[in-house]
């Protein structure tokens, strides 16, 4: 039976997982290269499309904030500073331990739950819990998580679809 901690948390965590191998693959292609990561970092799609850093920093949002308003606690604040491929594995390895610290006590039965996204404001949207992860929160992390992906694919980055998914 799914709920909604399974398909929550152990998503996010094999996903996080492999976004950390596929940006070791990056700063490893970049070195043997002798590309400047920066231009890896501030790679996009499009230009009217965050580069690969806040790619990661969304990502790995959605992967701790979803689970955190189900389970009804303040989701943990970052600064979105990071600039390197090394502080962007420890943003990764930070979400890893939050989502490490869920139950599925703490998420399953919380279908019916109201989320209030962006309260007070013109763009506010109420949701169920099972409509903000299954229609909201999941989709977000995988555009993310796909974005980051595709960007380093489009630079020559060897990665392919099993470093995409990960170990499941």
């Amino acid at each position: 039976m799914t709920t909604l901690y399974t398909a929550s948390v152990p998503v996010f965590k094999q996903l996080l997982s492999a976004l950390s191998d596929v940006l070791n693959k990056a700063e490893a292609h970049a070195t043997d290269k002798k590309i400047d990561p920066n231009v890896l970092l501030q790679s996009r799609l499009f230009p009217d499309m965050f580069p690969l850093i806040r790619q990661v920093q969304i990502a790995a949002d959605f992967a701790k904030s979803v689970p955190s308003r189900l389970a009804g606690i303040e989701v943990p604040a970052y600064d979105d500073s990071e600039q390197s491929f090394t502080e962007l594995q420890t943003r990764i390895k930070n979400t890893l331990a939050v989502l490490d610290g869920f139950t599925a006590a703490q998420i399953d039965g919380k279908e019916s739950l109201e989320i209030v996204l962006r309260p007070g404001t013109p763009k506010e949207k109420k949701l169920t819990g099972e409509t903000y992860l299954l229609n909201y929160g999941l989709p977000q992390f995988f555009f993310h998580v796909t974005t980051a992906y595709a960007i380093l694919r489009s630079n020559g980055v060897e990665v392919g679809k099993r470093d995409f998914m990960g170990a499941y």
